[in-house]
């Protein structure tokens, strides 16, 4: 199961959002993507504290496709640095995992 990962990358806007899900789905780097929000963020961004409302969008994908997801994700986000991390699945049903690894291939 730790071939599986969820990547998280955040942005400010529902669009932007669903035009990178769509955009990995299509590429088949993510079986799926849910977007979440509206979340509030807080950060550091050029020695400021900002604050402003985000959406999270939760991908579904293999470990070994971690650098061409990043990479589809940089193509398309209006961030000059996309939040763009990644979490191991430690486990899960069976039946799903089967299903995201076909939908991964082309």
């Amino acid at each position: 199961m730790e071939d599986f990962v969820i990547i998280f990358t955040t942005t400010d806007s529902k669009e932007d959002a669903k035009r990178i899900a769509r955009h990995l789905v299509e590429k088949r780097l993510a079986g799926c993507v849910q977007i979440t929000g509206p979340i509030q963020s807080t950060y550091r961004w050029e020695d400021s504290i900002e604050s402003g409302e985000e959406w999270l969008c939760s991908i579904k994908s293999e470990k070994g496709l971690f650098e061409d997801v990043e990479s589809a994700i940089k193509e398309i986000h209006p961030y000059d640095v996309p939040e763009i991390v990644a979490l191991p699945i430690v486990a899960g049903s069976d039946d799903y995992l089967t299903w995201l690894k076909d939908q991964l291939q082309s």
